[in-house]
């Protein structure tokens, strides 16, 4: 049976094989460029293959947000408003950043968020949307902050006409909590301070931040509200800090759907 490949006597007689190692490399050369012989590289003219580009994962090019380009609806009684530009110089370098400040007011209050000046929003009255853009869809960072704006605002047009709220559950024994009044020590005019059994020989004492409202519907229940978001999940990561849910009994701190895959006790 023919083969595509020349025998060894055949290439002995033309020099391939030989004893050292730099001989061996020759010979997968010769191999590769001999005539009559087809490799992964080499053609039967002994020409080199050009390499095939590669597939692409996608055809379609990644210059567009598809959620920066989504419209945001805003529903009635909430009104949004751009500033004018202003520059916000950096206390580490020398760098100036122009920035313009978006205010979003509503029935339960106002926020105000500063945005890259490159981001452009247009506000349709009529329609009760705004729509996002940037200027330059080819630079990284543009897209990257036109997603993460759009995200922004979208989540304090939902804080000021909805508000935002965070659930946290105190699972342990003896394990409760109770919001207080104390005017003494309080740093701002109608603070309230969060009281914790969390097994420790004293209880845990915490302030409530300005902006956020604590409730306790019951015992083991901690009801956070506020119309920013990043507060409230901040203030519930703090509580969570004291007693972080260990994987053992599924005793501690947790935050809305919240849970843990429990394991077996060692046993030594």
């Amino acid at each position: 049976m023919s083969s595509l490949f020349p025998s060894r006597t055949v290439l002995a007689a033309r020099g391939v094989f030989t004893s050292s190692g730099a001989g061996s490399a020759r010979a997968r050369l010769a191999v590769a460029t001999a005539p009559g012989v087809q490799g992964q590289q080499g053609t039967a003219s002994g020409q080199l293959r050009t390499p095939v580009g590669q597939r692409q994962f996608s055809a379609t090019t990644g210059l567009r947000s598809k959620l920066g380009r989504t419209p945001i609806t805003v529903p009635p009684g909430v009104d949004v408003k751009v500033g004018e530009p202003w520059v916000k110089k950096d206390l580490t370098t020398y760098l100036k950043t122009v920035k313009k400040t978006v205010t979003i007011e509503g029935p339960l209050g106002k926020i105000e968020y500063d945005v890259p000046d490159f981001v452009k929003i247009e506000i349709d009255p009529i329609e009760r949307k705004a729509m996002l853009s940037v200027e330059d869809t080819t630079i990284k960072q543009q897209r990257e902050m036109w997603g993460t704006t759009w995200a922004y605002i979208n989540r304090h047009i939902a804080g000021v006409s909805e508000g935002h709220t965070a659930v946290l559950r105190l699972v342990g024994i003896g394990y409760r909590a109770a919001v207080e009044d104390r005017p003494k020590e309080a740093k701002y005019p109608g603070q309230k301070t969060l009281t914790m059994k969390l097994g420790y020989t004293h209880p845990v004492e915490l302030g409530v931040p300005k902006g956020v409202t604590a409730s306790t519907p019951n015992p083991t229940r901690i009801l956070l509200e506020g119309i920013n978001r990043e507060e409230v999940m901040s203030f519930a990561g703090k509580i969570r800090e004291w007693r972080k849910p260990e994987p053992y009994k599924g005793k501690g701190v947790f935050i809305n759907d919240e849970t843990i895959k429990l394991k077996q006790k060692k046993i030594k």
